[in-house]
């Protein structure tokens, strides 16, 4: 008995797990397969009939259009990425495969859910440039911005400062309270480095219990000492029951540019300098 392909046809295509869209060049859904509801959490019968551009996301409908003319000028798209907005309000980021049919008008789109697929890369991506324990920059990127404020620094001619950080005594937390106490203390400190700082300035952890601020566009001297005795000040304050009430502090030595330096290693080395000297006159003074 011969089998009927053409009555296969829309089951086939509702088995899918992918959503095949077809839509007019007035953009309007005339065919929607069954899949759409766990992509975009709407029925089909609730989209047929209705704008596809209703479903994009507002930052992604410009290239999303342009995208679709493409599309309509017998460019087939295998690999366009854009957002739609669910139906709770969610985003989905969709992976399109579209064609355009001349002989009925249409275009024809295949779209698949890459969320996940984007939320891994954008774990990864934001696994290379900040350190996996506290969250902050890390080492890589702080020396990219550094290098990038420098050379607005120079041509504004306007002034920076790099405040290098280390927790005084954090071997004596490591060894009294354990490692794992050690990194929840560090990212305490990581948190409260972040609250001490502007969006314009940038924290960093360059290892161990070290710690970097970069600093830009600084009016004066004593715009950096109130910050450093800012810092110091909130680093100090008491942790709570849950961090066995440790009293952290810490040691910070301070270069600014252009008087201490006006490359990046001239600069990181006055403040490591300035921040061994300041530990070793607080070893003394003990």
């Amino acid at each position: 008995m011969p089998v009927d392909l053409q009555a296969l046809y829309p089951k086939l295509i509702n088995l899918m797990l992918d959503t095949v869209f077809v839509v007019d060049d007035d953009y309007q859904i005339v065919f929607v397969s069954d899949a759409c509801e766990s992509l975009l959490g709407y029925r089909a019968n609730e989209l047929t009939g209705t704008l596809i551009t209703n479903y994009m996301h507002p930052e992604d409908l410009e290239a999303s259009l342009a995208s679709a003319q493409r599309v309509m000028t017998g460019q087939p798209h295998t690999d366009f990425r854009n957002r739609y907005i669910r139906k709770d309000g969610g985003i989905v980021y969709i992976l399109w495969s579209a064609r355009w049919v001349e002989e009925e008008g249409v275009r024809i789109g295949v779209a698949r859910n890459v969320t996940a697929l984007r939320q891994a890369e954008d774990e990864l991506r934001f696994l290379a440039h900040h350190d996996p324990l506290t969250g902050l920059t890390n080492r890589s990127l702080f020396y990219d911005r550094l290098d990038s404020a420098l050379h607005a620094a120079h041509r504004h001619q306007s002034y920076l400062a790099l405040l290098f950080l280390d927790l005084n005594d954090f071997k004596v937390i490591n060894d009294v309270h354990g490692h794992a106490m050690g990194d929840r203390v560090l990212c305490s400190v990581a948190r409260r480095l972040e609250g001490c700082i502007r969006e314009t300035d940038t924290v960093a952890r360059m290892g161990g219990d070290e710690f970097i601020v970069l600093l830009t566009d600084i009016r004066s001297v004593d715009d950096v000492s109130a910050k450093v005795n800012q810092i110091l000040s909130v680093i100090a304050e008491p942790l709570g029951a849950e961090l066995a009430g440790i009293t952290p502090s810490c040691s910070i030595g301070v270069a600014c540019y252009p008087a201490d330096g006006e490359n990046v290693d001239t600069l990181l080395s006055h403040a490591d300098g300035d921040m061994y000297r300041i530990k070793r006159r607080r070893s003394a003074v003990r």
